[in-house]
């Protein structure tokens, strides 16, 4: 495996992980990090989706928690096919369980409807 740099800190420690021992940790977050990262990575996913009517045109969404790093690509091509109409509050689910990850994609800011 690649030496990592770990991003629990600013310090970024420079890891080996190596038959499930991490050396160049700093701290034991760094150990966490990098069994983590070799055995599985996880990422947050973020993005926007197009909403009418709204102040603006697009609605930046998350998910609701970290994601295994190899189905980033499938969520945000299911987060490209939702449309939604204004108001909507922050913290709303927009997509439920996307694609079984136990995640949720949620607003991430309220938008009100446009005057018109």
């Amino acid at each position: 495996m690649p030496d990592l740099i770990c991003i629990v800190c600013p310090r970024g420690c420079h890891l080996k992980v190596e038959n499930g021992q991490v050396t160049g940790n700093f701290c034991n977050r760094g150990v966490q990090y990098g069994l983590q990262e070799a055995t599985h990575p996880v990422r947050m996913v973020t993005s926007t989706i197009t909403i009418r009517d709204g102040v603006v045109a697009r609605l930046p969404v998350a998910t609701s928690k970290p994601i295994p790093k190899w189905m980033m690509f499938d969520v945000i091509r299911e987060i490209s096919k939702v449309e939604i109409t204004a108001p909507i509050y922050i913290g709303t689910p927009i997509i439920e369980n996307v694609l079984n990850t136990g995640a949720n994609i949620i607003a991430t800011r309220s938008i009100e409807r446009s005057p018109q």
